[in-house]
Formats: C-alpha cells, sequence, structure tokens
C-alpha cells in the first residue's frame, strides 16, 4: 500500500532541538538569547540574576576558578565581574593532541546593569563550590505616603 510513509519524529521537544542545534551551525553558533538582559548561550560565566522587594541576588557559575583570581567591582550601576579560569589540559609529551576542547579557560570579563537604587556600601560576595553568590541589597525604599493638605 503505503511503503513510503513520512517519518515524524516521535519527540516534538527532541525536533525542536535537533532544529536549534541545526541553526546554531548554520549561524554560527550565535544562538539568540532567551531574553534581552541575557547573552548568547555558552557566555562564560554563566550568570542568574533574580531579585526581591529589597535585594538583587546573583549567582556566577565559576567551576574550575580560584576565588583569589575573582574581581568584583560596582561603578554607575554596573556590577563587574573579572578572571582567570586555568584547566588541566592533557600535556602534549604524552603524545595527546587536543583537537576538541569546549571547556573556557583563560581570561573573561561579564558586567551586569543592575537598578539604580543598589546600595553599593553594602553588595556581598561569597565564593563556595565553583559559584559565587552576590547579594546586593537596595536603599531602604521611602514609600509613598498621603500627604494631607490644608
Amino acid at each position: 500500500m503505503l511503503s513510503h510513509f513520512m517519518h515524524y519524529p516521535t519527540s516534538l521537544f527532541g525536533e525542536m532541538s535537533r532544529l536549534q542545534r541545526e541553526m546554531d551551525h548554520l549561524f554560527g553558533g550565535l544562538a539568540t538569547p532567551a531574553s534581552i538582559r541575557a547573552t548568547r548561550w555558552g557566555t562564560f560565566p554563566a550568570v542568574n540574576v533574580g531579585q526581591t522587594r529589597d535585594r538583587v541576588e546573583i549567582s556566577v557559575f565559576l567551576p574550575g576558578t580560584r576565588a583569589e583570581s575573582i574581581e568584583l567591582s560596582f561603578q554607575d550601576g554596573l556590577l563587574t565581574l573579572a578572571g582567570e579560569r586555568q584547566t588541566e589540559v592533557p600535556d602534549r609529551s604524552d603524545g595527546v593532541e587536543v583537537y576538541l576542547q569546549e571547556r573556557f579557560r583563560g581570561p573573561f570579563k561579564r558586567s551586569i546593569a543592575l537598578p539604580e537604587d543598589i546600595d553599593a556600601e553594602r553588595i556581598a560576595a561569597q565564593y563556595r563550590n565553583g559559584i559565587l553568590q552576590i547579594q546586593a541589597p537596595k536603599r531602604e525604599s521611602r514609600d509613598p505616603h498621603r500627604i494631607e493638605v490644608r
């Protein structure tokens, strides 16, 4: 009867992932960010940013980076993170020729724009297990209050 059925993917998400990989390859890996504030996929270091009413919380994923190589500064509303990541690669004297290296190594720098009500004097950072946790408290806001007119 119909000997040549069209093959349909069994997983819609699998097919979408395949299509995304093909597009990334076609456009040179310039995948578009998930939001206007995000950078392209694969940017190092990866960053998560969230906020509450009284603070901004930032998680920076820095596996393989020594704490002493991390520099953090805040000026004019920009939180800037810089440093260098070293990784172990096979020694070429052992006869190993590296032909694919996906893990980033070398110097890096990222800047993140923060809300204008950040209290720069109270920003705190802690580095543990390859994750830099930054808490940037907001200045105490003065909630609007009713003013009686006489």
